[in-house]
């Protein structure tokens, strides 16, 4: 019962609902201001969408409206899909100050999804784990590598399963050369982001910071190259070496060209090396974009 001049609770906003035509501007676009909205797109006859489905569900709820869920039924709402350029099922959309900032498609494991959620809950704020997330990133781009690692532990005490802070901890010991614990971090990493982006991403850079330890000589083995364009290992070894001195764009020209020459040397290392590269730097980076574009034109020539 009410006291006197108590007005009743606002309902609470569910965090998993099926929006329509008519509701995406008010359930989509408008509370996309307040909130961080993943938009899956769906329909009843869809068999990766009864799989990525309930995942999906299961991990709005455990991020407790940090983040919202809007279902949309492609056959019911052909307009919507239309006019987002839906071309397959199931596809996902995430919406921050009314505009999609980042999506997927097909179905996505357990820890790949909560890496998606971990991302969108740092634009909306997260408690303040967000902005000292992106704190601690400034520090390691900045040199400030012993604050990057307090900043990313404390964020992980508070947040265990972060893949953010996480691989931002282990990428930030391997900048301090203590190789040994990043490779332990990674080992006892939780279950449910042990095999996130993040994560792989501090592996791979793990892989090529051993590798850097015992680099040799790039002159040497420049000469080494130019003297036997055929020599396959003394490129390997010349891309190692070009990776460790930070040249990293130069370092994939070789791989490649060591890739065209003899993909199948040595197992296909060279493609084992350059994905190794690739999955190291941010998706995004331009060194991975036209590396990639390179190879694919090479495996599918």
């Amino acid at each position: 019962m009410l006291g006197l001049g108590e007005k009743p609770a606002a309902p609470a906003v569910p965090v998993i609902m099926d929006v329509t035509e008519a509701s995406f501007m008010v359930d989509v676009i408008e509370a996309s201001r307040e909130v961080p909205i993943i938009v899956d797109f769906w329909a009843t006859w869809c068999g990766p969408c009864k799989t990525l489905g309930p995942a999906l569900e299961a991990a709005v709820t455990a991020a407790k409206g940090k983040v919202r869920l809007a279902k949309i039924d492609v056959d019911k709402n052909q307009g919507i899909a239309a006019q987002m350029r839906i071309q397959s099922i199931p596809t996902v959309y995430a919406f921050w100050q009314g505009q999609p900032v980042d999506g997927f498609q097909g179905a996505l494991p357990a820890s790949e999804i909560k890496a998606f959620i971990d991302k969108l809950t740092a634009l909306g704020g997260d408690d303040g784990l967000g902005e000292a997330i992106a704190a601690a990133e400034e520090m390691l781009e900045q040199g400030e590598v012993a604050d990057a690692i307090e900043t990313f532990a404390a964020i992980l005490g508070e947040e265990p399963e972060n893949a953010l802070a996480y691989g931002g901890l282990a990428r930030s010991q391997i900048a301090s050369g203590a190789l040994d614990e990043a490779e332990a971090l990674l080992a006892a990493a939780p279950a449910a982001i042990a095999k996130a982006k993040e994560l792989e991403a501090a592996r791979a850079q793990l892989d090529l910071a051993r590798q850097a330890a015992n680099a040799g000589p790039e002159a040497e083995l420049q000469a080494a190259v130019d003297a036997d364009p055929q020599d396959h290992q003394a490129r390997f070894d010349l891309a190692v070496a070009l990776n460790a001195a930070g040249k990293v764009d130069e370092a994939v020209d070789q791989l490649l060209e060591l890739f065209r020459r003899d993909r199948e040397w040595n197992e296909g290392a060279a493609r084992a090396q350059l994905f190794t590269i690739f999955d190291a730097l941010k998706p995004q980076d331009p060194i991975v974009l036209k590396g990639r574009r390179k190879l694919s034109s090479m495996i599918f020539a």
